[in-house]
């Protein structure tokens, strides 16, 4: 088997893993290497400022001795095999970046013979790319699940960001669907990235050329739709991530229906890609807006509005808060008024210190009049014919999701299908 058939196998079987869209580092070139890295994004991603932008996104191998019910790379599916060296990956990942077709690398590997072998391999791959090539792009390492420490800490010296994905929301659930898992041998690599990272930004402090260890910090990924865990279940389990492991992100990921299995959804039901929008949306209240998971959900409503957004839904049933005066209302408040963002809540706190502020106003520093009007006054007065019973208010903003929505498009899983073809690639492997 060639370099471009392992390709085009190990680039396809890492297309379901979502946890890599952004970078975390600013690094620039050095002299007598080769690359950069930029904070803004990575793998073929939408960044903060709209760009696009790719990384070849990849696996050192799919021989995986695993048998996760829900992986297509399970070792009980009859599907093609193929495992890189780790010299062949190291080129490949240089000749690409020569030719602008990538930024960086975000590599991450089935379990070959076990998981200390697995990690020997990507740590391999990684120190080529550091030490032989001197290459200072962005690189993102999924750590190996019950590899050893050391190996672990040495990746992390070496690797802009690492990741351990979580998988399921519960340890029921990865019983059952993954036998050869255990929540601890996920959990514990995470402290111990937690605690490098700490441990480095201490060292950083006192030793200006001390080594950074996993600057961009880490993340992880959990599947969402397998297994029945409440939406609720799944924000407490995200909330607990940030808190107790200081994670940059914790990604949700559709579960794509991809092995026939009595435990799991049948393979004709389409992935609840909108469940997964909403819980981003969540997460990003958890994450910017100050709210809690038991502010969001409880045991009584476990599971988010399908029809409007997690904060329109809050604001709604908390309608005794509202409205809120923009002149005189704290960040923290204004920050839960559905329509204003942080950035928008910077310009209102600037802007009323030198004028008071009217409707026109607020729609000028950027504010989403359309679902803000239903929950703010403006020197006391709300805008005029509006009926702001919960029941009026729901369905005004049910009206204005619906008409703001735009057709669903399907996920684009790799940069690799539409952008290069085997004649790009043949210069690059000989």
């Amino acid at each position: 088997m060639d370099v471009w058939e392992k390709l085009q196998i190990l680039s396809a079987a890492a297309r379901y893993d979502v946890s890599c869209c952004t970078s975390g580092v600013a690094r620039g070139g050095a002299a007598g290497g080769i690359g950069n890295a930029a904070q803004a994004g990575i793998c073929h991603s939408f960044a903060a400022d709209g760009r696009c932008i790719s990384l070849l996104k990849v696996l050192f191998s799919n021989a995986c001795r695993y048998n996760c019910a829900y992986c297509m790379n399970r070792a009980g599916n009859d599907v093609p095999r193929a495992t890189f060296t780790p010299q062949e990956l190291a080129d490949l990942t240089i000749q690409f970046y020569r030719r602008n077709y990538i930024e960086g690398l975000f590599l991450s590997s089935g379990i070959v013979r076990d998981p200390d072998y697995t990690c020997e391999q990507l740590l391999t791959v990684v120190r080529l790319l550091r030490e032989q090539y001197r290459f200072g792009g962005y690189i993102h390492v999924k750590a190996i699940p019950g590899a050893d420490p050391r190996l672990i800490t040495q990746l992390g010296l070496l690797a802009d960001r690492m990741s351990v994905n979580i998988e399921l929301p519960s340890e029921q659930s990865l019983t059952r669907l993954a036998p050869d898992k255990n929540r601890q041998t996920i959990l514990r690599p995470m402290a111990l990235i937690r605690d490098g990272i700490a441990e480095n930004r201490h060292d950083l402090v006192r030793y200006r050329a001390a080594p950074a260890f996993v600057p961009g910090g880490q993340s992880t990924q959990m599947i969402v739709g397998a297994t029945g865990e409440t939406d609720y279940t799944i924000l407490t389990l995200t909330q607990a991530l940030y808190r107790r492991y200081a994670l940059k992100r914790v990604y949700f990921s559709a579960y794509v229906p991809v092995n026939s299995n009595p435990l799991l959804p049948a393979t004709t039901t389409k992935p609840p890609l909108l469940r997964e929008h909403r819980l981003y949306q969540a997460d990003w209240l958890l994450r910017y807006y100050g709210f809690t998971a038991d502010e969001l959900l409880d045991p009584a409503h476990p599971n988010l509005h399908t029809m409007v957004d997690p904060k329109c839904s809050w604001a709604v049933q908390h309608m005794e808060f509202f409205p809120v005066e923009v002149q005189t209302a704290p960040r923290e408040m204004l920050l839960r008024v559905p329509g204003i963002g942080p950035r928008s809540v910077q310009r209102i706190l600037y802007a009323r210190r030198a004028a008071r502020l009217d409707f026109e106003a607020l729609r000028r520093i950027g504010v989403v009049l359309r679902r803000a009007q239903y929950f703010i006054t403006c020197g006391g007065k709300q805008m005029p014919g509006l009926r702001t019973d919960p029941e009026a208010v729901l369905r005004a903003l049910i009206s204005d999701a619906q008409q703001q929505a735009m057709p669903a498009q399907d996920r684009q899983l790799t940069f690799w299908d539409q952008t290069i073809t085997r004649e790009d690639v043949v210069p690059c492997l000989t």
